[in-house]
């Protein structure tokens, strides 16, 4: 179990983003910057348990079936408490080793809060560690 869980979750690996434009090394502006915006960034989800990618493809419903704010909001609500576990193995053991840093403020698009939202549905499920008591479950 320990070893499935070597997630590298939320290491947001960033997969592509725009590159600084080339600055001349010589000589370096005494006026301000201005950086614009259409910094565009893909985030990937890295799971190492090989059930997950089987869990995610079995889903009887499409990742369009909910909102991207749909997932935000339970994303968010679910780091928070596998933070909390995270931070205290004493209580939770060592099922949490890595750390979710998952900025609710940041638009991670909605393939990644979708992968995400069933990998704490798939921890659920696989392991029957219920990390938030949701109504009618």
């Amino acid at each position: 179990m320990k070893t499935t869980i070597y997630i590298l979750l939320i290491s947001l690996t960033v997969v592509a983003c725009s590159s600084p434009k080339n600055i001349p090394e010589t000589s370096f502006p005494t006026q301000e910057l201005s950086v614009e915006n259409n910094d565009s960034c893909e985030y990937d989800l890295v799971v190492f348990d090989p059930r997950f990618e089987t869990f995610l493809v079995t889903q009887p419903y499409p990742k369009e079936f909910y909102s991207n704010e749909y997932y935000r909001n339970w994303n968010q609500r679910y780091c928070v408490e596998w933070n909390i576990r995270h931070s205290n193995p004493i209580r939770y053991g060592d099922f949490y080793e890595t750390q979710i840093p998952y900025d609710s403020t940041t638009d991670y698009g909605l393939d990644f809060n979708y992968k995400l939202y069933q990998y704490f549905q798939f921890i659920d499920k696989e392991y029957g560690i219920v990390l938030i008591r949701r109504r009618g479950r």
